[in-house]
């Protein structure tokens, strides 16, 4: 089979470690070459390697995605590297185990560290790459969103608000951007085994015992299963679609109500 990304150059921010470096590396099973970027270089550069061994092409690249100099120069590396840029995954976050202070108790730094990161970075990396895709008149932004985008929790305020705001960017970036045969969706991911969520996955925590039994597939999301989302948002399978929130979830938005044991049949 042809692989779907065969010739294609995608940009994955925060692809050090857990969905981002799922992603990172399905994109190159598919052929593409990939650029990964991530905050921590030796994170980055791991998966990079990783890559490479297994007879892909990549390129790690350090850098601060809320700061407008270091995303430009990130476009520029890339451009030297790989000459075009075909597929954004704007996937870097902050706070993605979900837990902080009450709204009340949030510092004005928490803040804002929330908004840089979550929503005005997307903007940035989506803003430095539109003129090229523009030129080629073809392109692919994924910005990953998350379940909090529509509904509320405690203790994930600022988290939250990010996330809302991306949602609706990506749809205005849709309305904006479209016509020049550029897709902009979203993934929103589902509670997914990472080294963030480590901690509240232990056997006997009140929030994974929540996920086990509020989700109707009954386990966590695998960063496979987010990257097999982002292959179709990022392959020709999906040139029709625009504006699209995927949630990657197990069903667990279709069902808040579900306790696994009373409502099977």
């Amino acid at each position: 089979m042809t692989k779907r990304l065969k010739g294609k150059v995608a940009i994955v921010t925060g692809a050090g470690s857990g969905i981002g470096r799922g992603i990172a590396l399905a994109f190159a099973g598919e052929g593409a070459k990939v650029v990964v970027n991530d905050f921590h270089s030796k994170e980055a550069s791991a998966v990079a390697e990783e890559i490479k061994v297994k007879g892909g092409e990549a390129l790690a690249i350090q850098a601060d995605v809320s700061k407008n100099d270091q995303v430009e120069k990130m476009v520029k590396k890339t451009l030297q590297a790989f000459g075009r840029i075909d597929v954004l995954v704007n996937n870097a976050g902050v706070g993605v185990e979900n837990i902080g202070p009450p709204l009340n108790e949030i510092t004005e730094a928490e803040w804002d560290r929330n908004y840089e990161v979550n929503l005005k970075a997307h903007f940035l990396t989506c803003r430095a790459i539109l003129p090229l895709m523009i030129q080629q008149t073809s392109g692919k932004i994924i910005n990953m969103c998350s379940m909090m985008s529509i509904y509320g929790r405690n203790t994930v305020s600022a988290y939250a608000a990010a996330k809302g705001g991306l949602k609706l960017l990506t749809r205005n970036m849709t309305c904006e951007w479209a016509k020049y045969n550029i897709q902009i969706n979203g993934i929103g991911p589902g509670y997914i085994t990472t080294s963030q969520t480590a901690p509240i996955r232990e056997n006997g925590h009140p929030f994974n015992d929540l996920v086990m039994t509020r989700t109707p597939a009954g386990r966590w999301g695998e960063p496979e299963d987010v990257a097999n989302a982002a292959l179709f948002l990022a392959s020709k399978a999906s040139d029709f679609v625009n504006g699209h929130i995927l949630f990657v979830d197990g069903g667990i938005l279709a069902n808040f109500g579900y306790v696994k044991g009373e409502n099977d049949l």
